[in-house]
């Protein structure tokens, strides 16, 4: 099964950036969608930012475009989350994800909904001070 560990969070001023990674063991096939889900404080997770582990397409949460930007290294099982200009509403702890679970029927399609995702990292915070 694959496994996801996050890094990279911390503290940072606003206007800052951060890049947070996400390692992955396991087997990743190629067209797996792959993602990125924050969550804050008394609020329920929200996407942030998709990819597949092959191809280019990418989609982005309205409120990140233009400041964050995802990436993947396949060869080192890395995925990246590179965040420029942080405001304070960006603070939460933030998760990786990937759909693990491969059936006839599953959708790769990529996602902005937390269920269609089914392993996700342990999350790691980022607190963007003002």
């Amino acid at each position: 099964q694959v496994q996801l560990i996050e890094s990279g969070g911390g503290l940072v001023q606003a206007g800052g950036s951060l890049r947070l990674s996400c390692a992955a063991s396991g087997r990743i096939f190629s067209n797996v969608p792959m993602a990125w889900f924050r969550q804050a404080p008394g609020k329920e997770r929200e996407f942030v930012a998709a990819l597949r582990w092959s191809g280019s397409r990418q989609i982005y949460a309205e409120s990140v475009k233009g400041r964050f930007a995802i990436s993947r290294d396949n060869a080192k099982n890395m995925m990246y989350l590179h965040m420029n200009n942080l405001r304070p509403e960006d603070t939460a702890v933030y998760y990786c994800a990937a759909k693990n679970i491969i059936l006839p029927t599953t959708s790769l399609a990529l996602s902005t909904t937390s269920r269609d995702y089914d392993t996700w990292g342990q999350g790691t915070q980022v607190t963007v001070s003002s």
